[in-house]
């Protein structure tokens, strides 16, 4: 599974900055300044992510993410 794979949930988080967040992982979060700082910075966790999951052999979780209201 592949970053592109999985839904991205991107907000503001008063007065902190932004978090982006990929819900189907737990721990896959960043909190940034800027909206691009925070997705570009999940970007980074979510590698970190898939490298601890290939090296402990588990399957990545799939995306159960919905998105109900937007």
């Amino acid at each position: 599974m592949s970053f592109d794979d999985y839904k991205v949930v991107l907000y503001r988080n008063q007065p902190d900055g932004w978090v982006a967040e990929i819900p189907s992982i737990a721990g896959c979060h960043a909190l940034m300044p800027t909206p691009e700082e925070a997705l570009a910075e999940l970007a980074e966790v979510f590698r970190m992510v898939v490298e601890e999951y290939r090296e402990s052999g588990r399957p990545m979780p799939r995306d159960t993410t919905e998105i109900v209201h937007a």
